[in-house]
């Protein structure tokens, strides 16, 4: 067995994951397993939390060699424990929102760079130069708390659109309009962003009617607000009140530092660096073939510094090898803000 590694050997190997990792995002080669199972071995043996849980399985960690084999660890454990790759001071400490009383998860990020340049560079694979859009954001449950991922990244977009119309709308609809109104007297294509019941909220007032080239996003969660609604059902009422034919989606969380987006019927794409499994409802460690309805993995090459094999409470199936769905959540899990509809 091999010697532990020291706290200065540990921050070094980051620092050079952290420079591969650079590397696959610029060539975005497709997913890279050889370094998805080297980051396993360095964080199975560096992450207190995560070589615990191992341990717990009884399974050992030098003699898995495929990504097939290699245990997720529950998001849960983001609630309870820290989960760190390493020891560090980190710039960023995400939070979930739950509800009042609920443990929130956190997710300690050591480079507020990397998490940015992934959410840039995501969002530009998709839809192209930030500046290219104007950005109407209504995410009112997250703008009403501290350490949300979601917020971090849309002030980011909306900075880097450099339109003086984007910004937040924290419940004045008035003034999202008039914005999208000069938005569009400038011949400007608009981002309307928003979780799932503040968009409702909008298209029932049918105040405002979107142009073609603009695109309506919602990043899901009713939290609590409204009835859950199924995906089809919920696009239906946002494209009728909104005046737009389909609608795009993101899917984040707090315990991710990468998202995946729909650009209509619910089907999302994986980032490059980013492998969605779907995990058999009544055995973890078996992986469905595309089709069939599962709990999913998420392999984030991104978490470099937590953890980057996460076990999600989310239901969903594969439909081809990049793309996949979500279609609902575990029974008696937490109610999450992201991208989650009722089955």
């Amino acid at each position: 067995m091999p010697n532990p590694l020291s706290t200065t050997q540990a921050t070094l190997q980051s620092q050079q994951f952290h420079k591969r990792f650079a590397h696959i995002c610029t060539n975005e080669s497709g997913f890279d397993e050889a370094f998805a199972i080297q980051l396993f071995h360095f964080q199975a043996e560096t992450n207190a939390v995560y070589k615990a849980y191992l341990q717990a399985l009884r399974r050992d960690a030098g003699k898995i060699e495929r990504l097939e084999d290699i245990p997720h660890l529950p998001i849960s454990f983001f609630k309870s424990h820290a989960v760190k790759s390493h020891d560090f001071e980190a710039s960023l400490v995400f939070s979930s929102s739950g509800t009042t009383g609920m443990e929130k998860s956190r997710h300690f990020v050591h480079h507020s760079q990397l998490y940015e340049q992934v959410c840039v560079q995501l969002f530009e694979r998709a839809y192209g130069e930030t500046s290219n859009w104007v950005i109407l954001a209504l995410l009112p449950a997250y703008l009403e708390r501290e350490g949300s991922s979601l917020i971090h990244m849309v002030d980011l977009l909306i900075r880097r659109s450099g339109h003086s119309e984007s910004g937040f709308f924290l419940h004045n609809h008035e003034a999202l309009c008039q914005k999208y109104q000069q938005a569009k007297h400038a011949g400007k294509k608009v981002l309307l962003l928003g979780v799932s019941f503040a968009l409702l909220d909008l298209a029932e007032k049918r105040m405002l009617k979107l142009a073609a080239e603009d695109v309506v996003m919602e990043t899901g969660g009713m939290k609590g607000r409204r009835k859950e609604l199924i995906r089809e059902e919920l696009h239906s009422l946002l494209c009728s009140g909104l005046g737009v034919t389909r609608i795009h989606s993101e899917y984040g969380m707090t315990e991710l530092l990468s998202q995946a987006y729909s650009q209509g019927q619910g089907l999302y794409k994986e980032a490059p660096w980013m492998k969605v499994l779907v995990r058999d409802t009544n055995d973890p460690f078996r992986y469905l073939e595309a089709g069939r309805t599962g709990g999913l993995n998420i392999i984030d090459l991104a978490n470099i510094d937590s953890c980057a094999f996460i076990q999600t409470q989310d239901l969903g199936r594969k439909s081809n090898e990049n793309t996949f769905e979500v279609l609902g959540r575990f029974d008696h899990s937490d109610v999450r803000g992201c991208n989650l509809l009722a089955l």
